[in-house]
């Protein structure tokens, strides 16, 4: 009898050594080490406040549009999940005209959605409704790079080993984002990306992802 433990045991278990006892753990998170964890903390601290200077005038300047282009709250809050499952509001640069809270849980965007604004649309495709999000990065709800964060609707319907994915922060950007936006659609394939990167965690990927990222941005507007 051979058991399949690839939803359980990756491909790094390590030794320990606890009161003399060795232990084996079947999973070898990097982020779980102090070290790492602060150099990661540290990194969005700086990334973020050096963000938030370089693209102040791009955020002023669609704060003002959004303003002017229909009535509303100029952030949306949108309650997502993060680490252990925790929730917490996500901001982003209002896009869509003002709803009934009903709505909004019931109605999804669609394709050409007739609720968002023309500052919305560009906004959106130039990613930079996603700006205030540095602000969620400073309160420690998120990182810069990390996994994607779901909504409760979608972390409802998580099983097993996509609960994993919320053993981190999640991220503005991720391996999905930088890497299988306009390739990868498939939901169990998006979790493998987000689990690979949890696994394999270095100061050199997140920067890896971070230069993805903008060059993703810049030659395809986002989409």
């Amino acid at each position: 009898f051979v058991p399949d433990y690839n939803d359980i045991i990756s491909t790094k278990p390590y030794t320990v050594d606890f009161l003399g006892l060795p232990l084996i753990h079947i999973r070898h998170v990097p982020l779980m080490e102090a070290g790492n964890a602060f150099i990661k903390r540290a990194m969005d601290i700086v990334g973020a406040l050096l963000c938030i200077v370089l693209f102040s005038p791009i955020m002023l300047a669609a704060a003002i549009a959004v303003k002017l282009s229909s009535p509303g709250p100029l952030i949306f809050k949108q309650e997502r999940v993060g680490l252990h499952n925790r929730t917490f509001k996500m901001y982003k640069f209002r896009s869509m005209t003002v709803q009934k809270a009903s709505e909004e849980v019931s109605k999804w965007t669609t394709k050409n959605d007739v609720r968002v604004t023309p500052v919305g649309r560009f906004i959106r495709k130039t990613s930079i409704d996603e700006l205030p999000q540095f602000i969620n990065v400073l309160k420690g709800d998120m990182s810069l790079v990390g996994t994607r964060p779901p909504t409760v609707a979608e972390f409802k319907q998580y099983q097993g080993h996509h609960k994993r994915r919320l053993s981190m922060k999640p991220g503005i950007t991720g391996m999905w984002q930088a890497y299988g936006r306009n390739t990868v659609s498939d939901f169990e394939e998006i979790v493998k990306m987000d689990l690979n990167y949890i696994d394999n965690w270095s100061i050199m990927l997140d920067i890896k992802i971070l230069f993805k990222t903008v060059q993703s941005v810049l030659t395809t507007g986002g989409q």
